[in-house]
Parts: C-alpha cells; structure tokens; sequence
C-alpha cells in the first residue's frame, strides 16, 4: 500500500466521501475529470499485447475500466470498509451480476420472500430456467431461515431494510448459518446505504447497491455497485462482467462521484425528516400500520438498532380503504410526487401492490404483508413541517 493509500485508510467518513480515490490528471482540475472514452490507445503493438495478456496494468477499454469510474469504485470501496468494488450500469445489474458470476446448475441459491420485485424475480423466475434451485425464506423468523440452511447452498441474498415493508433481517446470525452450509451472503444495503449499516461487518461476504437511490439522490442517472474482497470482486466478478457488459458510464460515475460528496449531510436530514414524520403519523390513530424501523412499534426496532446507526428515508404507511382510499391520498398530495424511485432530494410516493410488486399474486402480497392500501413514501430534503403538512392533509382528504 502506498503513502496516499494509507493516508486514505486513515481518514474519517466524511473526508473519505468527498476525496477518497481521487485521482488528478497531468491537468490538476479540481474537480474529478470525465474520460468520456470508449478506449485506449497504445504507443507499439507490443505494448496492445501485453495489456491483453495481464502482463501491465493499463486500461484498455471501458467496458472494463475507466479511470472516472475507478475513482468512483474506489470512493465507496473506502466509505463501504470493502476490499474491492465494481460499478455496474444499474442497481439491478449489481444484483444480477452478483450472483450470476457464482452459480452454475445444480446450485441452490436461498433468498427471502421480502425483496424488490425484480430481485424476486432474479431469484424465481430467472436462476431456476439456468437450472439453478432457488429456495425462499417467507419471514425474517430465524428459525425459517436455519430450516433453509440446514443443507448446501451456493448463496445467500436478502435486503434489510426490506422494501417495502422494511422488515429487518439479523444479517449477523443469517451469515453465521450461511457460512455452516457453504454458501456466501449478498446482502442489498440500498435502503440502509453503506453510511447507516455496514454489512460486512456483521459478516456478509458481499453488498450491493443501486447508486440511483441515495448514493445519487437527486434523480440523475442510473447506477449500481458490487462489494466484496479482492478474490471475487476482481476475479469471479470482473471476469464475468468482462464479458457480460453491464458496465457503468464515465458520465454516470462522475455525477455519482458528486452524490457521494454529500451523502452524509443529506442522509443526516432524511432520517431527522423521516422519524418525524413516522412519530407524527403513528400518533394519529386512524391508520393501520406505520412502519418504520426507528419506532418502538416495529416488530424488529431492536434488531434495527444494534445493527444500524440510523433508520433510513423510507416511511411505509397502511392505509385503511384498500387502493381507493389509497389512491385517493396520493392523489390528493400536492408537495409529494408520485414516482416508484426512492432516496431522491424531493419527496416520493408510490402504491407497491399497482407498481413495484405487481406481477405478484395477491396471496404473495399478502404474505409480504403488501395490502392494497399500503403505501411507501420516501421522505426528501423539504422542510418536514411542510412535508408533514401535505401528507396529514392529503390524508384527512382521503
């Protein structure tokens, strides 16, 4: 490791989100550069083949590497505690990469009910047709989770918080049973970002994100990440990335470069505005259920605390009158947008059994407790008392 790599390891998460792997060129901007390139030249055509064969470390095109996009990997490799990391073009290529580098048929991969839908998906629908045998977990009960441990399994993959019911999931005591059956833990920390839960610690192997969601947070680009050691990340991961393609943009790399400048200071209001707002609203008394991890009502608050530092963006409310009445308050907001993104500097809103979850059945709703008067909001940077103001009013409306 050299000086400026230590002196990296060194730093404080704040410092490290607005200059770690910063890498200046001949020009010194300030600024990190876009090298809005697709490749590489060379000086001799010895030098093509040896950049081929592994033989020098340089770039050769950007479907494998780009310098801005290096700079990104290394910034969130140095805030996630990771060894490596690899960009992608979206959070569901991560996800898809992810496991897809590892299995072959005749692996079982184990993976709860409580996912994004195109996780599900991923898990369900997409490795079984490669011959790959997919068990799911229908609870964060850890007595469900030993009974699909107790064999062989090639991964593991969960999301805590969950969306969007954000069931919380005890990462540490899963990895433990995990590891017994010979299988690795891919844990989607999107919702918790790396800032409010460190996965790896609590002994995961692997974590993914979609950049698009905190990580950006102000509605951009699209963009995903893998994290991981040094073994799979630059082996089985690269390797397969090299050839699959679902690399990240300069461009893209370069606005998530800027997010993570300000990641912590928006994060910080996110969670004030959203634990306001879920106190506020659980004191009304006139709806079914508001979940949100930092309440004491959560049926997991404890668990959330000891393995996260802060509860996250995401208020998840039940609304009494099914989609009617749901959608009648989403209508009636006038400061909320309705859109199906999440982590975004405005406030979002989104119905998940019409949207995100619905090419599930309705008896798989509701086994995720999805009913169709639950709504996911996704609480932004306006000032919480407007915020408040348009939520309760759009709700006394409705």
């Amino acid at each position: 490791m050299d000086a400026h790599a230590r002196r990296e390891e060194s730093w404080r998460p704040q410092t490290r989100l607005v200059r770690g792997g910063l890498r200046r060129s001949a020009f010194c901007e300030t600024s990190e550069a876009i090298y809005a390139t697709s490749g590489f030249v060379y000086e001799a055509a010895e030098e093509a083949e040896d950049a081929f064969a592994n033989r020098v470390d340089r770039y050769i095109y950007s479907r494998y590497d780009n310098p801005t996009v290096g700079m990104f990997e290394d910034r969130l490799r140095l805030i996630e505690g990771a060894e490596a990391c690899r960009a992608t073009a979206s959070g569901m290529a991560a996800v898809f990469a992810s496991l897809a580098c590892m299995v072959e048929a005749g692996d079982r991969v184990v993976g709860a009910r409580a996912l994004f839908g195109s996780c599900l998906f991923i898990l369900t629908d997409i490795l079984p047709r490669l011959g790959v045998e997919t068990t799911i977990v229908e609870s964060p009960d850890m007595d469900a989770w030993a009974a699909a441990l107790d064999r062989p399994a090639r991964a593991v993959f969960l999301e805590s918080p969950s969306n969007p019911g954000l069931d919380i999931f005890d990462i540490r005591a899963i990895s433990k049973l995990a590891h017994d059956a010979g299988a690795m833990v891919i844990v989607d920390n999107v919702f918790a970002t790396p800032l409010l839960q460190r996965p790896l610690e609590l002994g995961a192997d692997i974590v993914v994100y979609s950049a698009t969601k905190h990580i950006d947070g102000q509605g951009r680009c699209l963009g995903g990440a893998v994290l991981g050691s040094e073994e799979y990340c630059m082996g089985t991961l690269k390797t397969f990335m090299r050839h699959t393609g679902p690399s990240m943009s300069p461009f893209n790399a370069w606005v998530l470069l800027k997010g993570l400048e300000t990641l912590q200071l928006r994060l910080n209001q996110h969670c004030r505005s959203a634990r306001g707002i879920a106190t506020a609203l659980a004191a009304r008394g006139d709806l079914v259920r508001v979940l949100y991890p930092g309440l004491e009502s959560h049926p997991q608050h404890a668990l959330a605390k000891a393995q996260m530092s802060d509860f996250g963006s995401v208020v998840t409310i039940d609304i009494d009158g099914g989609k009617d009445r749901a959608f009648r308050f989403m209508n009636g907001l006038g400061l909320v947008d309705i859109s199906n993104n999440l982590g975004d500097a405005k406030s979002l809103v989104t119905h998940p059994a019409t949207t995100t979850h619905q090419r599930l059945s309705p008896a798989e709703r509701d086994g995720l407790g999805i009913t169709d008067g639950l709504v996911r909001l996704s609480i932004g940077l306006e000032d919480p008392a407007d915020l408040l103001e348009d939520v309760a009013g759009a709700l006394d409306r409705a």
